[in-house]
């Protein structure tokens, strides 16, 4: 049995439904990631778990015990939210030892804990300044330092680094997996992010409306989406409407123009209208030959680490991701062609 189980879970309001049938097993120890846009369900599902708003139906279990209407403090778990929500008037110390002081654990071994917490989280320096004195990055310790000082079984998440910047934010990605792996507490965050979800995630639930649409790896996810939307909002891709052809030689796929490239036709029938998803760092530039895509630079952008183009084509605007090795870059309004390998184009279903 997984050690947290979410079974038909829905929160009505009135008609409308925030969270739909979310039917979710997370193992001990696992780091799942819930990702959507707004609006989506990831937060409520969030706050279902903790006991911070009641469910309309469904069943959840944590370790074999039913919690479905447990109130949250009957729960222990621990919360990290968006704002962190750290009580300014006290010190570091004095944030973390709160959830101990709750539970009547006597100073001395409060202290050892403590000392431990601040020392997994690098602020065993910092233990006598108060939340003012912090920056974001070290705010944001604390808060999960005193989520996790009360040896909570799930840590639960709240768009823990959205109010970092850029920088900050990716360098805490990795400190909060660092931290997570350390401790070894089934943890489960929200995010809209999608770089952070995959980055550091045993898991991505990725959420639409309220469902949940695909449960995967990062990697498989993000290889192989199951929708257009899925596509889309992991990662860049190109979507390119299509035709089905199935023969004893394969499957294939006829686009616009009457372009016919090679793919793993999966589960769909001879004649089914798809949509490839192609990502743009799948494609490259290459010398004309039989079987590439002419196209022209209509823009080219610099992004450090890569180069994005967008370029005009008989099949639609595509956009082109590639390596910044150091070579001059492909100019504006430079005639090109395209290729890319036949097992990189992925089907999804079309839109009805």
């Amino acid at each position: 049995m997984s050690f947290l189980t979410l079974e038909g879970v829905s929160k009505y309001y009135g008609d409308f439904g925030a969270l739909i049938d979310m039917d979710l097993s997370v193992e001990r120890g696992e780091f799942i990631s819930l990702l959507g846009p707004s609006g989506c369900g990831k937060t409520t599902t969030l706050q279902a778990i903790a006991g911070l708003i009641p469910v309309t139906r469904g069943r959840m279990t944590l370790d074999g015990r039913d919690i479905t209407r447990l109130p949250v403090n009957q729960r222990g778990l621990g919360i990290v939210f968006q704002s962190y929500a750290l009580f300014p008037h006290m010190t570091v110390a004095e944030n973390v030892s709160f959830g101990l002081e709750m539970r009547k654990m006597p100073k001395h071994a409060r202290d050892t804990q403590i000392a431990e917490m601040l020392k997994l989280v690098h602020l065993d320096a910092h233990a006598h300044r108060y939340p003012r004195e912090l920056s974001g990055g070290q705010r944001q310790r604390v808060a999960i330092a005193r989520a996790l000082v009360i040896a909570p079984p799930v840590l639960l998440l709240d768009e823990p680094l959205s109010n970092l910047d850029a920088k900050l934010r990716e360098e805490m990605q990795f400190e909060l997996r660092r931290i997570q792996r350390k401790v070894g507490t089934t943890t489960i965050m929200v995010t809209h992010d999608q770089a952070e979800a995959l980055s550091i995630s045993d898991r991505v639930v990725v959420m639409e409306a309220g469902r949940a649409t695909q449960i995967d790896a990062p990697y498989r996810l993000y290889e192989h989406p199951k929708t257009e939307f899925i596509s889309g909002f992991v990662g860049k891709t190109n979507l390119l409407p299509g035709c089905v052809s199935r023969s004893a030689a394969g499957t294939s796929v006829t686009l616009a123009q009457g372009q016919c490239i090679a793919v793993d036709g999966g589960d769909f029938a001879d004649g089914a209208n798809v949509t490839v998803c192609l990502r743009p760092e799948k494609l490259f530039f290459t010398e004309e030959a039989r079987g590439t895509l002419a196209g022209r630079v209509e823009e080219r952008f610099f992004l450090g680490s890569q180069w994005l183009y967008r370029i005009s084509s008989p099949l639609g605007e595509l956009e082109v991701s590639c390596a910044n090795d150091g070579s001059a870059p492909v100019a504006e309004q430079a005639d090109i062609h395209l290729a890319w390998a036949d097992d990189v184009a992925r089907l999804v279903a079309t839109k009805p």
